[in-house]
């Protein structure tokens, strides 16, 4: 018996076969997706799209990428934040696309925001035209995921970035077992009684239990021909974004976002003003213990005058002394 091509939680043997299948899952619950991401994520999915489109930075006025655009949440954004830029907002689920452009591209974001049905392993895109790419919880749903990254070399202009938003490994013990809990038990559950479609949401758990953590990640991107890869954890680990760019770009002033949390980022701002604080009572300290140096400095000095004064009277008494005799 052949061995599967790929080893894919839809069960499909061919990579083509599991990009069929999954394309058809995400049509299945189009309608659905957005309310589910919110509530699932207790809204959080908003702060870190904002995140993505924050660290993309693409040239003024040039073209984004925003593959496995689904209902084109991060492509609005890409948009909201980089209003000169034009996006091209490509996935394999038409019905996803299709969701998205009914109910988001209005107030003029139609003539920005371009959707079009493509595989991401395959772009329907020239080399060397994109200043930046984005992709949100969608590099999992790719395979082998290595053709996807060579796309994205390939049609990232030299220096521009590519931003991949993605759940950590579910595999790690978060909230000691109880994100892990919410990620078994939970989220199918609600999923199924939402969506009707239990297997989009058991396959969304599967695929992020399977997932690489964010080191190998980061080791694949730099394997594939990345550079300056580094990632910033979110939710103790829950989601991270990963950052890489192409080579051959002039970026080296702009500095990477620190690879901390959050709340290393709070501690570390936190011990800043404590310490400016110590500082400035120092600063404030210290001119009382120069005037104490002055006053001491000034009675070392009356000193001498009160032994002139005996010496000085003295004589006088000396004096008086040979009158009362006489």
């Amino acid at each position: 018996m052949a061995r599967p091509e790929c080893a894919s939680h839809t069960g499909a043997s061919t990579h083509a076969e599991h990009g069929k299948r999954v394309a058809d899952m995400f049509g299945r619950i189009a309608g659905w997706y957005d309310f589910l991401n919110h509530a699932l994520s207790g809204g959080q999915d908003i702060y870190w799209r904002y995140r993505l489109a924050k660290a993309a930075r693409p040239e003024p006025g040039g073209f984004i990428l925003d593959l496995a655009a689904g209902t084109m949440d991060v492509s609005v954004e890409l948009l909201r934040q980089y209003p000169e830029s034009k996006v091209a907002a490509l996935d394999f689920a038409l019905p996803m696309l299709e969701n998205g452009k009914a109910k988001k591209l209005r107030k003029g974001r139609g003539e920005r925001i371009f959707p079009v049905q493509a595989d991401g392993r395959s772009l329907p895109l020239p080399d060397n035209c994109m200043s930046a790419a984005t992709i949100a919880f969608g590099i999992r749903n790719i395979l082998p995921r290595q053709e996807a990254y060579a796309e994205f070399l390939r049609v990232l202009k030299p220096g521009a970035r590519l931003c991949i938003l993605e759940f950590g490994t579910g595999s790690k013990r978060v909230w000691k077992g109880l994100y892990n809990f919410y990620l078994d038990k939970v989220l199918p559950f609600l999923g199924d009684r939402i969506s009707g479609d239990p297997g989009a949401y058991r396959y969304l758990a599967e695929t992020i239990k399977s997932f690489p953590d964010e080191r190998a990640l980061g080791e694949e991107l730099l394997e594939a021909g990345f550079e300056r890869v580094y990632n910033v954890p979110m939710m103790s680990g829950i989601v991270y974004l990963h950052v890489a760019e192409a080579p051959g770009g002039r970026r080296a002033e702009r500095s990477p976002e620190p690879a901390v949390s959050e709340e290393a980022s709070a501690v570390k701002a936190s011990a800043s003003k404590t310490l400016a604080k110590k500082t400035a009572v120092k600063k404030t300290v210290a001119p009382k213990k120069g005037a104490s140096k002055d006053t001491t400095a000034s009675k070392g000095k009356a000193n001498p005058k009160k032994s002139i004064s005996k010496k000085e009277s003295a004589p006088k008494k000396a004096a008086s002394k040979k009158a009362a005799k006489s």
